[in-house]
């Protein structure tokens, strides 16, 4: 193996419990729930079919949709802010470099939304590459576009690399592209369908990196 290759939400930084408990916060506002079965169909990607303002509405009639996007992003920023490195993380990063492997981000999200969380966790150097969809549908996943351009960039072949990730859509979109997947899945995506994968680990801190390069 000569590469690593990263999701970013919910796999370095759990930011998929902080998205999902401050919408939970909205729907319990206004009366109703939002199932984890909804919310699961979009979580790793880009541009998916459910919008939780829309299916609120259809649940509880109209509201106004500017005040709360607002008062929601703001939760969400506040619980974002206390999220740290998932555990076993820097482990890893640390051990790949040592080991001299490759590594990247290859994430659904945009680009900018990246790059503040790790200026914050100051984890940018750890990184030779970030591919990110900025908001295009038909690069996200499950789709494999970005694996297979984070693979072009690292000059890797598909069985040099291991992807690790935390939603369904990004084990798909690993295995698409024919890369082994680890998948550690987080407190929101653990009852989510991820058999998919090669491995699944509830935390990395669980097998340090040599011990999982060493079943290869």
């Amino acid at each position: 193996m000569r590469g690593l290759l990263f999701d970013f939400d919910g796999l370095i930084v759990d930011t998929e419990t902080p998205s999902f408990a401050s919408w939970q916060e909205v729907y319990g506002e206004h009366g109703r729930e939002l199932p984890l079965e909804r919310w699961a169909t979009i979580i790793g990607t880009t541009g998916g079919g459910f919008d939780p303002l829309d299916y609120l509405e259809e649940l509880h009639g109209p509201i106004d949709r500017v005040a709360v996007k607002a008062r929601r992003a703001e939760h969400e920023l506040r619980l974002l802010e206390i999220e740290e490195l998932r555990p076993g993380i820097l482990d890893y990063l640390e051990e790949a470099d040592r080991l001299g492997l490759k590594k990247a981000i290859v994430s659904s999200s945009s680009r900018r939304w990246i790059d503040r969380h790790l200026a914050r966790l100051e984890r940018a150097e750890h990184f030779d590459a970030i591919v990110t969809a900025d908001g295009d549908p038909a690069r996200g996943k499950p789709r494999p576009t970005l694996y297979l351009e984070a693979l072009e960039r690292l000059d890797l072949r598909p069985d040099e690399a291991i992807a690790f990730e935390d939603s369904p859509n990004g084990v798909k979109a690993a295995k698409a592209a024919g890369i082994y997947c680890v998948a550690v899945p987080n407190g929101v995506t653990a009852t989510l369908r991820l058999e998919e994968a090669d491995l699944r680990l509830e935390e990395l801190a669980e097998l340090p990196l040599r011990e999982l390069l060493g079943q290869f």
